[in-house]
C-alpha cells in the first residue's frame, strides 16, 4: 500500500483534490443560455498551444472545474452538465465515411442528461439550473434548431453558462454546487456495522469504491485503465468479492487516481485559480510505445529537485540542458533537501484492460541524486557526431539516444521493454546494466557501422557511451569482472586491454586508407570490422599486409600533409601492433563479450583523437598525464 500511500500524498500536496467532488478537465465549448431558457451562443473555449521545436500551434481546450464524470463502460452513462454533444444535445459529430449513429440511441443519452438537471431544477429552485432544463428541452422538441461548431471533435465537452452569471458556469452555481455534493455524499453517509477499512486512509468504509480509470497509459485503452481492479475470480483470494480484496474509500481512490493522472499526464493543468490555463511540469518518461516511468517526491519543496530528473532523462531533454545540469552538480550546486525526502519512481503499461506495473521504487531523494550523478559518470564520452553550428552535444547523451541506439535505424519500438526499463533502474538506483545491453549494442554496432548520417553517428556516439557505462559497472559491482582497465571518457593510451587496442589498431587503420585512397565505396571498417572485433587474428594480419600499401601510396602522394600524416599513422600502427607479444601467436584468435565492448570503445575513443589537432592532442596527453 505504499504506492497507493504515496499518490494519496502527492494528491494533498499539490492540491489536487481540494474539492473532491469537481475536477479540471479540459472543456471546449461553453454554451450561453438566456433567462428565456434559450441557447443564445456557443463560445469557443480553446487557447492556442506555443509552438515548440517542429510541432505546429494546436488549440487546446482550456480547463474547467466541472462535477466529477463518472465511469462509462458499455451502458449510457450521463454526466452532470458537463458532457460531450450526444449527451448535452443528442447530436453525434459525424465525419466523412462514419456510419450514422442510431436517433433513438442519442435520444435516449440526452434524455438521460436533462432527466439530472430536472431533479437538480426541482430541488434547489435554482433560476439558472431551470433556464438551463428549458433551453435543452426546447433543443429536444424541435422548438430551437442547434448546430454544432463546425470544429467540434466528437469528444469534445460542452459546460453551460447562465448569462446574467458571465464567467460563471451553471454547474458552479452555489445552490447547484451545495445540491452535486449532497448527491455525491448521500452514498458515504453511514457505514454499516460489517464495514471495511481503507488501506489508504485508514477511515471505514461501508463499501470498497471502484478505482477510477486511468487515461494516457501507454498500451492501455483510450477510455482508461484502472490500477486496482478484481474484475475476474483468477485475481480474488479468502472470499473475497471484487474490490473487498483491497478495500479503499472512495474519496482515496479519487485522490490517488487524480495524482496518477497528473503523473501520466504531459501537461496536467494547474489546479491553482490564479494560474488558470498554465500546466504543472510533467513528471514522466516514455520508453517506447508501451511503457511510461513517472516519478515523484514526498516534500513539496523538493519539486525543483524532482524535475531536474525529467530534464536529465526524458527523452525530449535538451543534452545541452542536460550538460549543463551534469557540471551544476558536480560543481555542488544542489538545493539543500532533508535526508527524509522519499523519492519515487512508478513504471507502468496498459494491457488488456488493465495497468501493468512493471517497477515501483522508493529512496531517498539525496540517494536517487547520487546515482543519478553516478549514470551521468559513467555515461560521459567523447563525441564524432558534428555539433549544430549553435551550440556543443553534450557529453552525456540524452535517454532516447541510448534506447534508441540498440534499436535498427533507431525505432525504440523494437527494443524490448525489459531493456528500456533497465535505463531508468540504472538512473535512479544505481543498478548495472543487463548483459542484454552489451549484446544488443555490440549487434547494433556491427551492422550499423558503415552509415555515416548524423543520425546514423549519434547512434554510435551514443552506443559507445552505453558500453562504457556496461563494462564500468559491471567492474565496479563484481570484481570478477576486472579483467579488463576501467574505461575513460576519452582515448586512454595506457590502456592494454587486447580489445581496446584493437579498436584502436583498426581506427588507425581506416585513416590511413582515407590518406591513401580517399573515400572508397567499402573501407576496411565496412569489411572486416564485424569479424575484427570478434576474430581478430585471421583479420589484422591481413589488413597490417595492405596498411604498407596504403602507406607507401600516401607517402608518394604529392601533397606534403597527406605524407607526413601517413608516416605519422605508420608509426602509431606499428606502436599498437609491438604491444602484441609475436612468442603468444600475436594477435589473440577470440576476444570474450567484455572485449568486444572494449573494441568498439576503442575504436570510437582512436577515432575521436586522430581527428583532433596537434595542439588538442597535446592537451589531452598532459591532462591525462596530471591525472
Amino acid at each position: 500500500m505504499t504506492l497507493l500511500k504515496s499518490l494519496y500524498e502527492l494528491a494533498e500536496q499539490e492540491a489536487l483534490v481540494d474539492d473532491p467532488d469537481f475536477v479540471l478537465t479540459p472543456v471546449a465549448w461553453l454554451v450561453n443560455v438566456n433567462k428565456d431558457g434559450r441557447i443564445t451562443s456557443i463560445d469557443d473555449n480553446r487557447v492556442a498551444n506555443t509552438p515548440t521545436g517542429k510541432r505546429k500551434s494546436r488549440l487546446r481546450a482550456r480547463s474547467v472545474r466541472i462535477p466529477r464524470p463518472p465511469q462509462r463502460t458499455r451502458a449510457a452513462v450521463a454526466a452532470f452538465m458537463c458532457d460531450k454533444s450526444e449527451y448535452a444535445f443528442g447530436l453525434a459529430v459525424t465525419s466523412s465515411g462514419s456510419t450514422p449513429r442510431d436517433p433513438e440511441e442519442l435520444k435516449g443519452r440526452s434524455s438521460l442528461f436533462r432527466n439530472q438537471i430536472e431533479l437538480c431544477a426541482v430541488e434547489t429552485g435554482d433560476e439558472g439550473a431551470k433556464a438551463l432544463l428549458a433551453a435543452l428541452m426546447a433543443v429536444a422538441d424541435g422548438r430551437q434548431d442547434l448546430a454544432l461548431p463546425n470544429d467540434c471533435a466528437s469528444n469534445d465537452l460542452f459546460a453551460f453558462v447562465y448569462q446574467p452569471d458571465v464567467d460563471l458556469c451553471v454547474h458552479e452555481r452555489p445552490a447547484v454546487s451545495a445540491y452535486w455534493k449532497k448527491l455525491r455524499n448521500e452514498d458515504d453517509a453511514s457505514v454499516s456495522p460489517g464495514g471495511f477499512t481503507c488501506l489508504v486512509t485508514g477511515v471505514p468504509v461501508s463499501e470498497p469504491a471502484n478505482f477510477p480509470k486511468i487515461k494516457r497509459v501507454p498500451g492501455g485503452m483510450t477510455s482508461g485503465v484502472p490500477l486496482v481492479s478484481f474484475n475476474s475470480p483468477a485475481f480474488e483470494s479468502y472470499g473475497w468479492k471484487g474490490n473487498e480484496n483491497a478495500p479503499i474509500s472512495r474519496a482515496a481512490a479519487e485522490a490517488c487516481s487524480t495524482a496518477l493522472e497528473r503523473l501520466v499526464h504531459p501537461a496536467f493543468p494547474d489546479p491553482r485559480p490564479e494560474h488558470r490555463d498554465e500546466t504543472l511540469k510533467p513528471r514522466n518518461i516514455r520508453l517506447g510505445s508501451t511503457t511510461l516511468v513517472t516519478y515523484w517526491a514526498s516534500s513539496k519543496a523538493a519539486n525543483a529537485e524532482v524535475d531536474m530528473f525529467g530534464v536529465a532523462l526524458n527523452s525530449s531533454g535538451d543534452p545541452e540542458i542536460i550538460g549543463e545540469l551534469y557540471r551544476s552538480w558536480r560543481r555542488g550546486h544542489r538545493t539543500a533537501i532533508e535526508d527524509t525526502t522519499r523519492f519515487y519512481a512508478l513504471t507502468l503499461s496498459g494491457a488488456q484492460g488493465r495497468m501493468v506495473v512493471r517497477d515501483w521504487f522508493e529512496t531517498s531523494l539525496a540517494n536517487a541524486q547520487n546515482s543519478l550523478e553516478a549514470y551521468f559518470d559513467d555515461l560521459r564520452i567523447v563525441r564524432n557526431t558534428p555539433a549544430p553550428k549553435d551550440r556543443q552535444l553534450s557529453p552525456i547523451p540524452a535517454l532516447d539516444a541510448l534506447i534508441g541506439s540498440l534499436a535498427p535505424f533507431g525505432n525504440q519500438g523494437e527494443v524490448p521493454v525489459s531493456l528500456a526499463t533497465a535505463f531508468v533502474s540504472a538512473a535512479i538506483r544505481g543498478a548495472p546494466f543487463p548483459i542484454a545491453v552489451l549484446q544488443r549494442a555490440l549487434e547494433r554496432a556491427r551492422a550499423e557501422i558503415g552509415q555515416e548520417s548524423w543520425a546514423d553517428l549519434n547512434r554510435r556516439d551514443a552506443r559507445a557511451a552505453l558500453i562504457k557505462a556496461v563494462l564500468l559497472r559491471r567492474r565496479r559491482i563484481d570484481p570478477s569482472f576486472a579483467r579488463y582497465p576501467e574505461p575513460t571518457e576519452a582515448m586512454d593510451p595506457n590502456n592494454q586491454n587486447p580489445g581496446y587496442l584493437l579498436g584502436r589498431l583498426m581506427a588507425n587503420l581506416e585513416r590511413l586508407q582515407q590518406a591513401a585512397l580517399g573515400n572508397p565505396n567499402a573501407s576496411v571498417v565496412d569489411r572486416y570490422f564485424s569479424a575484427a572485433s570478434a576474430r581478430p587474428r585471421g583479420v589484422f594480419v591481413r589488413l597490417l599486409k595492405n596498411a604498407r600499401h596504403h602507406a607507401r601510396k600516401a607517402q608518394e602522394d604529392d601533397n606534403v600533409s597527406v605524407g607526413r600524416l601517413a608516416r605519422w599513422l605508420d608509426r602509431q600502427i606499428d606502436d599498437i601492433a609491438d604491444r602484441f607479444d609475436p612468442r603468444n601467436n600475436g594477435f589473440p584468435a577470440a576476444l570474450s563479450v567484455e572485449e568486444q565492448g572494449m573494441f568498439v570503445l576503442g575504436y570510437h575513443q582512436q577515432r575521436h583523437w586522430l581527428w583532433l589537432s596537434r595542439e588538442e592532442r597535446e592537451a589531452a596527453t598532459a591532462e591525462q598525464t596530471a591525472a
